[in-house]
């Protein structure tokens, strides 16, 4: 650089001339304006800023209106005793508000020293705790350290329950923004043990538990108020992350942290050394596992539950208005309380009874239900079904019915279904195997006089699921016998004129469309009965008979009124065929779909209270989270038959316990009524009776419609109604059946439904004492039995080959069952009209053949003759 004279002339001339001078005021214009548009910017960044943090917290919720209270609560069964047996829950509702008195203050410090040590000194967000979490997020370069007061994770899972869905930074910037503004508000309007409190009854603490109180009765089996140090430890461990730090999966995770929950309440003073020391050598894990293997157990839902939902659901749409999602919603998530009918120590018995191996077959069977799903080398997706299964082995055996002797047997199966249909290359992707021990059985039990469900059992063997299938209120079946007393018999005593006295000729008869109809017992034939003994004997053409009298109509119109839902009026199919249960067929149990255990209970539940049909009832009241009432469960009730019908009914049902098809359900120390039934072939089988106390109805029966072949099968219904009935009633105070006003009685005879005659019908046993209606006794006296001349070698009636004939007491058919027209098995209508034999007698004492068949005929002639000429005296014209 040149510093000598010439230099410093040529720099001034430089420095002074106009072109420096402009150049230097455009530098320095343009840094001034450079430094002006920073500034602006900088301005209008800032204002923008403002502006947007300033839109943020307007946008944010209005801290008047805030409500951080947790919800979401898991609703409470309780049975008719007031325990609690079955909670409701849905995702995000098993909940149990506890409030801070019952909490444990070493639960509370614990949360606090994890969580948000601060809590009680900083104003709803803590400055320390975020310097601290970005200083070690800028030297580790992960910002996992949480900064999040607690006051902010309430707002979190209370308000800003969208965050989870948070899909770009600026809307989790906006939210965090937004929470720790409304923390510090909350704090401002909100104390901290009410800020902790909600806290602490908000949080997610695994195994879909919400809240400290649902925890503790997870985790430990009581109540939250009881648990220690060590405990309170665990549940707050689990909160930072309630997948890995579960208790029950992740011991050793839960562990670490709980571990570090202790020494932050040591380091902070909320333990001492010697509380420290006792929870660390505390073994909790082990009681968590115990715990667990016995919650697990009883967090399916029972039957009877099963079927409460279903009720409940109904009712909050029918009388509370509420939509499908809205009823969900308040079932599972509202934390309504349930006062049930269910009877602990009743649906106890039923359980004990029908899972107890005794009283099934020694062999049992087992229904596979079989699913696979594949995917084949090309990529296609394939599925197998149960019935597909089925078809390919029917293929070499017809009688297959999936039914095995044992789990082995039917893997088996399976590996050959496989190896046979499986193409190389075809993966499979899912599959189920499902095996139900066979027969199966149902059981429901009502208390007539309230309509109460006092117990529900859906099947044996182990439920495995929630809202399985119930073969007590969903399962459809054959009721067969047990039809007759209320398709017929109600109907016939309560308006159609019939009496247990009346009768009908139990001979060969057909339906109308020509099909003839069979008794239970065989090709036998009992000839003339009364109604009382079609009950008691279950016979099957006296029932038809006297549903053809009454006509279908009438009968089916008493179902709708005994409360059965699946009945079919008129239904056209596809095929344009169409079906109907108004047929002489419904006096039998013959019906298109079948009918439900429940409802046939409630039917006979209505018989056993006078004729009053009450609605199954499954839940008394419902009470909403702040208990209120949100439904009062009034019994639907109404007359279907006199009180003095039901009577009748239950006298005549007496007699099947006592001396007819049912008598092996009496056990002795309880009045009893009830009948039998059994469907063509033994697919079902029956038993619905009652006491004065209770009714139960009993079905057995395969799931798949197998013949039930061994006489314990056949007998399994009524022996787990006697196991279940016996046992209820221990203890009971005897009663018997009521009479109800307007029952009297009169001496009729058996054979005509009239009144007997001295002489004639007490000869023979055909008189007997019965109950009628009052009004409805008869007035006419029996002319059934008549007087004739007896040939004494052939017991017919005399002819001019008789060798020695004597009087004797005749029964005549009734008119129509004989003569032209008639069926041809009674022909005899008037004493006129009685056969000689078919070949004259030639020798004293002798019985052609076809003479001894003729007297063989039951319900026929039925001679009752004397020893001498008339030594009894019997008259000639009664």
């Amino acid at each position: 650089m040149n510093y000598g004279k010439k230099g410093a002339k040529k720099r001034q001339k430089t420095l002074t001339s106009k072109t420096a001078k402009l150049g230097k005021m455009f530098g320095v214009t343009f840094f001034k304006a450079l430094l002006i548009c920073i500034v602006a910017v900088g301005i209008i960044g800032l204002c923008a800023g403002v502006g947007l943090f300033k839109g943020i917290l307007d946008s944010a919720p209005d801290i008047s209106t805030l409500d951080v209270r947790p919800s979401g609560y898991s609703s409470v069964v309780y049975d008719s005793a007031g325990n609690q047996t079955t909670k409701l829950i849905a995702q995000n509702s098993n909940r149990a508000y506890q409030t801070m008195d019952k909490i444990p203050v070493d639960l509370q410090h614990a949360f606090v020293a994890i969580e948000d040590e601060r809590f009680y000194d900083h104003n709803g967000i803590d400055i320390k705790g975020i310097i601290r979490a970005g200083i070690i997020g800028i030297t580790s370069g992960k910002f996992s350290e949480g900064a999040s007061t607690i006051t902010q994770q309430l707002l979190k899972n209370n308000v800003f329950t969208g965050w989870t869905s948070e899909s770009s930074f600026a809307e989790k910037v906006k939210r965090k923004i937004q929470e720790q503004y409304l923390a510090v508000e909350l704090e401002k309007v909100m104390d901290k043990e009410t800020i902790l409190e909600y806290y602490m009854n908000t949080i997610n603490l695994g195994q879909n538990t919400l809240g400290v109180q649902t925890a503790s009765l997870r985790y430990f089996n009581k109540p939250v108020s009881e648990i220690n140090l060590s405990e309170a430890a665990v549940i707050a461990a689990i909160t930072q992350n309630p997948s890995r730090l579960n208790p029950i999966s992740h011991p050793e995770n839960n562990k670490e942290r709980r571990n570090k929950v202790l020494r932050n309440m040591l380091d902070q003073g909320y333990i001492t050394q010697a509380a420290f020391d006792e929870a660390m050598n505390d073994d909790v894990y082990s009681r968590i596992q115990t715990v667990n293997e016995e919650t697990e157990s009883t967090t399916i839902y029972s039957y009877f539950v099963d079927e409460l939902t279903n009720q409940i659901m109904t009712d909050l749409k029918e009388k509370g208005g509420y939509t499908d999602t809205q009823a969900y919603n308040l079932l599972y998530s509202s934390g309504l309380s349930i006062y049930t009918t269910q009877d602990p120590q009743i649906q106890e018995i039923c359980d004990r009874v029908t899972a107890d191996p005794a009283n099934y077959p020694e062999t049992v069977k087992w229904l596979l239900d079989y699913k696979l799903s594949t995917k084949t080398a090309s990529g296609e997706t394939k599925n197998y079904s149960s019935e597909m299964f089925q078809t390919y082995f029917k293929q070499t055996n017809s009688n297959f019915r999936m039914l095995y002797d044992d789990e082995a047997s039917a893997q088996a199966a399976v590996a050959e279904y496989k190896a046979a249909v499986l193409a190389p290359g075809e993966e499979v992707i899912a599959e189920d195997m499902h095996l139900t021990p066979q027969p199966q059985i149902s059981v429901t039990v009502i208390d007539q006089s309230t309509g109460y469900v006092k117990a529900v059992v859906g099947g044996r063997g182990k439920k495995e699921a929630s809202l399985t299938l119930n073969r007590a209120t969903d399962t459809r079946r054959q009721p067969g016998s047990t039809f007759k007393v209320v398709s017929t018999y109600a109907p016939a005593l309560d308006s159609a004129g019939k009496t247990l006295a009346s009768v009908e000729v139990d001979a060969p008869f057909n339906y109308a469309n020509g099909r003839p109809v069979s008794n239970w017992y065989g090709s036998a034939y009992k000839g003339i009965c009364t109604l009382r003994y079609g009950i008691e004997q279950s016979l099957n053409i006296v029932t038809v008979k006297c549903l053809t009298d009454i006509t279908p109509q009438l009968g089916f119109d008493y179902l709708k009124n005994f409360g059965f839902t699946t009945l079919v009026d008129r239904e056209v199919r596809a095929d344009g065929t169409i079906v109907s249960d108004i047929t002489q067929s419904l006096a039998l149990g013959g019906i298109t779909y079948g009918v439900k255990n429940v409802e046939l209970n409630a039917a006979y539940a209505a018989i056993a209270n006078g004729g009053t049909y009450i609605k199954p009832v499954y839940y008394t009241k419902i009470l909403d989270h702040d208990g209120n009432i949100l439904l009062e469960n009034e019994p639907e009730s109404r007359q279907v038959i006199k009180p003095a019908t039901a009577f009748l009914l239950t006298d005549a049902m007496v007699d099947v316990v006592t001396k007819g098809t049912g008598g092996s359900v009496n056990f002795g120390n309880m009045a009893i009524a009830g009948k039998t039934g059994t469907t063509s072939d033994y697919n079902d089988v029956w038993f619905s009776g009652y006491t004065p106390y209770y009714t139960c109805t009993t079905w057995a029966g395969y799931d798949n419609n197998t013949k039930l072949s061994t006489p314990v099968e056949k007998a399994l219904a009524k022996k787990i109604w006697r196991g279940v009935m016996e046992e209820i009633h221990q203890g009971l105070e005897y009663k018997s059946f009521t009479t109800p006003e307007g029952i009297t009685n009169a001496t009729v005879c058996n054979k005509s439904g009239k009144l007997s005659v001295d002489g004639l019908c007490t000869l023979d046993g055909s008189a007997h004492n019965e109950y009628f209606i009052a009004g409805t006794e008869p007035v006419e006296v029996c002319d059934c039995h008549v007087v004739g001349p007896v040939c004494a070698a052939t017991g017919l009636r005399a002819g001019a080959t008789c060798p020695f004939s004597t009087q004797g007491i005749f029964i005549t058919s009734p008119e129509g069952e004989g003569g032209e027209g008639g069926t041809g098995w009674c022909p005899h209508t008037v004493l006129d009209g009685l056969p000689f034999g078919s070949g004259d007698i030639t020798l004293p004492g002798s019985i052609t053949p076809d003479a001894m068949g003729d007297m063989n005929q039951p319900g026929g002639v039925t001679p009752n003759t004397g020893e001498a000429a008339n030594p009894l005296g019997i008259p000639t014209n009664p």
